[in-house]
């Protein structure tokens, strides 16, 4: 499968070079606002790479699992145990933290779920996730920038608008709505005079240009309130989704800041060495376990109005490869979190591990597709009709029903 491992990154950023110095906001400005009296949060976390639902959220209650899973295979025995869930499904050992928030009730599990998208390019993939399009090729604008559009007039969301952070805004929530891009920095940054000379000289040269340097430098004096990231070294994939949570979550927590965000976790393409309990997964989804808390105590009182949506491109091969990983598949598994979510559930059509019910005899059959589980958030957060959400939202899918429910 490797030559469906494309450079993603530099791809991705020739789409979406519309610039990313300090950060931007894109024109023209629209108005628009939640309904409603709550003052809802929603994040988007893409984990691109294509996450192994099937180690994630191990189905250690189906007979042909080992068999399929062979060393990597999670266990709810042992010395580092899989953390059971509901009796059929357990959590992945790494994620004690969202154990906690599953058992608090703020924590929903989807599994076997999916885009419509069947080919397993990951550039293709995810611009099927992101976009919220029918099939690829259609990436002009994200399904959270169209959110934005169709939100009713209001003061909240029309004055700060959706977040995207990443060098480049991510597709999920580009489009013609505005959006404040935040570029977490891991070197030192210019002084505080240069970056205020360039604002006086962008203010008396270009004022348009102007207004949107002096936005992206509020955006980065804000992320670093109370110890922001700048100027602090890698400390790997798992500390660093931490640290970008922390600034997400002072950005979106803030009374004056944005209601939408979407972050982007690179990394998750496991095809060796994946590791079972321990390894190469296991710290990329310690360090999505951290990034929740991080979320969650970012937030503070928001958290009770918030809901986190993670979400990846598909799922890997049912079964393990010659190199102790696996390779690119289709269901896969998707969480719920924050305070606002009806939690403390596994959601699955699970379609079973037999060789005759798996997709192409070789991933598990997605049986939920992820839109009607965004479909269903969207509806109960923000009061969205089912109608907009198949025209606007996620085009030509008016057989794709919201999941009821989802939301509290």
């Amino acid at each position: 499968m490797s030559d469906l491992c494309e450079n993603n990154v530099s791809r991705r950023a020739i789409l979406g070079a519309a610039g990313a110095l300090f950060a931007w906001s894109f024109v023209p400005k629209f108005a628009y606002a939640a309904a409603g009296a709550r003052d809802a949060r929603f994040v988007c976390i893409v984990l691109r790479g294509a996450m192994d639902g099937l180690s994630a959220v191990a189905p250690v209650g189906d007979p042909d699992y080992v068999g399929l899973r062979e060393s990597i295979a999670l266990s709810t025995q042992g010395g580092t145990p899989a953390l059971p869930l509901d009796g059929f499904f357990a959590l992945h050992p790494a994620m004690p933290n969202l154990l906690r928030l599953y058992k608090a009730g703020q924590a929903t599990v989807i599994h076997a779920t999916s885009t419509g998208y069947r080919d397993r390019s990951h550039f293709d993939g995810q611009d099927v996730l992101e976009s919220g399009q029918p099939g690829p090729g259609r990436t002009e604008s994200g399904w959270m920038n169209r959110l934005l559009l169709i939100l009713p007039e209001g003061e909240r969301i029309a004055q700060h608008g959706a977040l995207g952070v990443g060098p480049v805004p991510p597709l999920i929530v580009r489009g013609r709505a505005p959006v404040t891009g935040w570029a977490p920095a891991i070197l030192p940054k210019a002084k505080e005079d240069l970056a205020q000379r360039l604002l006086d000289l962008y203010a008396a040269r270009d004022p348009e240009l102007g207004v949107q340097l002096r936005s992206g430098l509020d955006t980065e004096r804000l992320a670093g309130r109370m110890g922001g990231m700048a100027g602090q070294p890698t400390a790997g994939a798992s500390a660093a989704m931490r640290r970008v949570a922390e600034g997400a979550a002072r950005l979106v927590n803030a009374d004056d800041g944005p209601r939408i965000a979407a972050l982007a976790f690179d990394g998750w393409d496991t095809h060796a060495n994946e590791g079972g309990a321990t390894g190469q997964l296991a710290q990329l989804l310690g360090g999505l376990d951290g990034a929740f808390a991080a979320l969650e105590a970012g937030l503070k009182e928001r958290w009770a109005d918030t809901v986190v949506m993670v979400v990846t491109e598909f799922g890997r091969t049912a079964r393990v490869n010659g190199t102790v990983g696996t390779d690119h598949g289709n269901g896969t598994v998707a969480f719920l979190v924050g305070g606002a979510v009806k939690g403390g559930r596994v959601i699955a059509d699970w379609p079973g591990l037999r060789p005759e019910n798996l997709f192409e005899r070789r991933d598990l059959r997605p049986t939920t597709d992820i839109r009607s589980v965004a479909k269903g958030v969207l509806a109960d957060l923000f009061g969205i009709s089912t109608a907009r959400l198949a025209e606007d939202v996620f085009p030509d899918t008016p057989d794709l029903k919201p999941i009821q429910g989802l939301v509290g």
